[in-house]
C-alpha cells in the first residue's frame, strides 16, 4: 500500500499552549480521507506541518516521499493546497486566473477548471473582486482541481461556501476522485455532507486523536443511549470508554464505542440505576458532536 502521507508523534506547541498531542496519520494513494475535529483541534496547524510551514516540537512527517519541512519545487507542484485565508488576484478576471496559474503546471486541464466555474453562471470576465465570497471560493477550488495534483489538500474547504455550493463542490469532488485517482486530505467542522464522501478519517479532539480508521466502521461502532437521570447518572463522566457524557432535566445520554451489554455492566458497577435503557440512532453528525462534545 502506498502512502501518500506518512506523520508519527507530531506534538506542536504555540509557547505554553499545546495544540497537537502525538498525532499520527497514514494516508494512503486514492480516496478521501477526513481530518476532522472542532475549531482549535490543531487541524489547520496539522496541515500547516505537512506542508513545511511549520516544524513540529516532536514528531517526524513525510509526504509523497520527503520530509514535510523539506519538500522540493517538483513535489510541491504535485500538491493542489486549499488554505485558510488564501490570497489570489482579485483584480484579475476567471479568464486571466485561468491563464496566469496554467504555464505553472504540466497537467493543467482547463476544462476542469471551466467545468466547475460556469457552475457559477456568471461571465468569464468578472473580476474576483466583484464576486461574493462563496464564487471566490468557487474558483479557487477550479483553479487547484485544474492543476490534477496528484495529492489534494483542502484545509476547511467549506470557507464562505453557502449550501448549494458545497453541495456542488462536493458532488464534484466525489466524481474528480473516482474518474482521476487523486488522493484527498480535507479538514472541516461542518459534517453535514461528508457522510457522502469521506471513506477513511481521523477525529481530533484538543489536539488528540478521538478516532482513527474508516468511516464505515465508526458508523458500525460507534453508539449513543440514553436513561433516566438520576442523582447517581450525574458523577458518570466522560473516560475511555466514554466518549461524551450529557444530562438534561429528566435524562442521561452518553456517547461512545461501547453495545448495549457493556454500558448495562458498567452501569451496574456504579450502581446507576438504568431500567429505562434505549439507544439512540445516530447519523454522522449526530456521532461526530458525540465524539467531539458540543461545547
Amino acid at each position: 500500500m502506498e502512502l501518500l502521507i506518512e506523520c508519527a508523534g507530531l506534538c506542536h506547541s504555540y509557547g505554553e499552549k499545546t495544540v497537537l498531542k502525538d498525532l499520527s496519520l497514514q494516508v494512503p494513494a486514492g480516496g478521501i480521507f477526513g481530518l476532522l475535529g472542532k475549531n482549535g483541534a490543531g487541524k489547520s496547524t496539522a496541515i500547516n506541518i505537512l506542508m513545511g510551514f511549520l516544524r513540529p516540537t516532536a514528531g517526524s512527517c513525510r509526504v509523497l516521499g520527503e520530509d514535510s519541512h523539506a519538500l522540493s519545487p517538483s513535489t510541491r507542484q504535485r500538491i493542489g493546497l486549499l488554505q485558510e485565508g488564501f490570497v489570489q488576484y482579485d483584480f484579475m478576471s476567471i479568464d486571466e486566473l485561468e491563464r496566469f496559474y496554467a504555464p505553472f503546471y504540466p497537467k493543467w486541464d482547463r476544462a476542469v477548471f471551466y467545468d466547475l466555474v460556469d457552475r457559477l453562471r456568471v461571465p468569464r470576465s468578472r473580476t474576483l473582486s466583484r464576486m461574493s465570497c462563496g464564487q471566490r471560493s468557487q474558483v479557487v477550488l477550479g483553479l487547484i482541481m485544474a492543476q490534477q495534483p496528484e495529492l489534494m489538500i483542502l484545509d476547511d474547504y467549506s470557507m464562505g461556501l453557502d449550501v448549494g455550493y458545497r453541495r456542488l463542490f462536493i458532488d464534484f469532488l466525489r466524481e474528480y476522485v473516482d474518474q482521476r485517482g487523486t488522493t484527498v486530505l480535507l479538514t472541516s467542522h461542518v459534517v453535514q455532507e461528508l457522510d457522502k464522501i469521506v471513506d477513511s478519517m481521523i477525529v481530533l479532539r484538543e489536539g488528540e486523536v478521538g478516532y482513527s480508521g474508516s468511516k464505515a466502521a465508526f458508523m458500525a461502532e460507534f453508539s449513543s443511549f440514553r436513561f433516566r437521570r438520576s442523582e447517581r447518572s450525574l458523577a458518570l463522566q466522560a473516560d475511555a470508554l466514554l466518549s461524551s457524557v450529557e444530562h438534561t432535566h429528566s435524562s442521561t445520554r452518553v456517547y461512545g464505542f461501547l453495545d448495549e451489554a457493556a454500558l448495562r455492566d458498567r452501569l451496574a458497577k456504579l450502581e446507576i440505576p438504568c431500567e429505562d435503557l434505549e439507544g439512540i440512532p445516530l447519523d454522522f453528525e449526530d456521532a461526530f458532536i458525540g465524539m467531539t462534545g458540543k461545547y
